[in-house]
Order: C-alpha cells, then structure tokens, then sequence
C-alpha cells in the first residue's frame, strides 16, 4: 500500500496548474450590463476554465475595439452596430460572442412631454452622443412617420442624455439604454418613455458583443472564457437575488438604487448562448446600414462575426 499512498502524497502536494492569463477591455466601467463577466469570477467560473481574466475598464469608451484590432487586450466589449462601420473601415475585428443579445438604445422622451408618438418630432430637438449609427436608428424610427432627420433639429449633448432631457435643452434623445436612463429618470422623480428601435423599422441586433481580432486571437482560450460567462448566466437566471448581492458586493458604488434597477432590467437581456451566432441578424444589420449610407459594399456574415461553438 505504500505506493500508492506516495503516490497520492505526491499528487496534492503539487503546485496548481498555472492559469492562462487573458485580458478583457469593457466598453464602459463596471456596470450591471458585465454581470456575467464579474459573476464568472466571483464563482470561480473563470478559474475552473483554467484563466486568470484581467478585466479592464477603458480610459475613453472609443478604444476597446481598437484595442482588440492592435492586440493590446484578448478581447474587447463593443457594439454590434459599431462593429458594422470598424469593418468596412478596414479595422481587424471580428464577433466571437455576445454579451446582451437584445438592443438597449432607445429614443427617450417625457411622459408627461409633448412627444406622444414619433410624428410629434417635427421641427424639434433630439440630443445625440455618437454620429452615424445613432443617426441611422433615428432616420429609419423617423421615417415611420414619414420623417427623415432633417425634420428634426439634431443635438449634440455629448454623454449628458437624460439630463439634456429633463432640462429641455432637447425635447428626445436618442442613445438612451432603456436600463439605465429611464431608471436614472424615475429616481430623479421625472417619468420617461422609450420609443425602441426594433419596433420602429430598425432591424433588432446585439447590443453588446464581444470582438477580437481574428488573425491573432486564441480561439480555444476564448472558447473557455465564454463557456464561464454561459454558466454565470445561466447562474444569474437561477439566482437573481443572489447573484445580484455577489455583483453588488464587489464595489461600493454599485451599491445603489440605479444600479439594483438596472440590475433587474438588463437580467432578461443577457445572451443564455454567448458564442451562438444569428447569422441572419447580421446580414439584416448589414443590409440596413448599406441602405442608410452608412457602409459601401456589403460583406458576408463570415467577414463580420463567427460561432465558435461550431467550429
């Protein structure tokens, strides 16, 4: 019996097998649209997958995708509508997962305003942070009404959307996420309503993506990192509360009412198959933004977005 018995002493006395490390940038700060990413660290999701994940938060929400096409980060969180326009530009990038599988944007005006439906835009105000897409989503929610962007006075108000609102410096706004700003509005006592995108000749998307570049990513490595995510969600879908108070726990200043809210809205939204790939979602986008002007020639799914999953 002695042999085994060194053998099995041999087996727990050596050094844990070393992690991979892998660095991921946000699109933003930490904020409850990344609940599947802290989550998978916090369990230890991400150990389990054999990672060390480095999450980064950026300096300017600008650089994530160039930073994933220079392969200064492993991965980047980005947006499937940018992803569209940093392709035909030339930028190396490519869609390997999703993060929120439904659109956030929205065109956010008062309740109680004098917008009651999208033809009241005429000849007023809508704020914008970000030119192009966010032009596109309006002139096609416009063009509903039989609209187009020159019927309206367009503003920029940089990232101050809700409160450009609420001042009346413009009577809309679009970029809004339907999880944040209508919330940051209720518990500043001021009711807001969203007219949305996809229900407004917009085709639907995924508002949150994950992209690297494709000629130097570690597809395997990847694989992992999104198969930790998947049970993190699948975690938060069994465990809302809990999984809420174990994300909330992490920093001080999510701590509060926004963020709980936030918390409870975006829950539904998270993508339940991140490496999963709507093949045909991509090309409509594609087709859309062709449409709008916003790209020359359109590019096959296969140039913008894999399923590695099926690979």
């Amino acid at each position: 019996m002695k042999a085994p018995l060194t053998a099995l002493a041999l087996l727990l006395a050596a050094p844990a097998a070393a992690q991979d490390e892998m660095s991921v940038m946000l699109d933003w700060f930490v904020n409850p649209d990344h609940g599947p990413i802290i989550l998978a660290e916090e369990l230890g999701y991400f150990e389990e997958a054999g990672l060390e994940v480095e999450v980064i938060a950026p300096a300017d929400p600008a650089d994530p995708p160039k930073m994933a096409a220079t392969g200064s980060v492993d991965l980047a969180i980005s947006y499937q509508p940018q992803l569209h326009l940093q392709v035909a530009e030339g930028m190396p990038l490519m869609r390997v997962g999703t993060l929120v599988a439904t659109p956030l944007n929205c065109l956010l005006v008062l309740d109680d305003g004098p917008v009651a439906q999208i033809g009241d835009l005429e000849d007023r105000k809508v704020g914008f942070s970000v030119a192009g897409v966010e032009e596109a989503l309006l002139s096609a929610m416009l063009g509903q009404a039989g609209l187009g962007t020159g019927d309206v006075e367009l503003v920029n108000v940089n990232w101050s959307l809700s409160p450009a609102l609420m001042s009346g410096q413009v009577d809309a706004v679009i970029g809004a996420f339907r999880n944040f700003e209508l919330n940051q509005m209720e518990i500043e006592g001021v009711a807001g309503r969203c007219f949305y995108p996809e229900e407004q000749g917009v085709p639907t998307y995924d508002e949150l993506i994950y992209v690297a570049n494709p000629e130097t990513m570690d597809a395997g490595m990847i694989r992992r990192f999104l198969g930790a995510t998947e049970k993190a969600t699948q975690y938060i879908v069994n465990h809302p509360q809990e999984s809420w108070e174990l994300f909330a726990a992490t920093s001080t200043e999510l701590q509060d009412e926004l963020n709980e809210k936030a918390w409870a809205d975006t829950l539904p939204r998270f993508a339940l198959r991140p490496e999963a790939l709507d093949a045909g979602r991509y090309q409509r986008f594609e087709s859309f933004l062709h449409e709008a002007g916003l790209i020359g020639d359109t590019r096959p799914v296969t140039a913008l977005a894999v399923d590695l999953g099926a690979e």
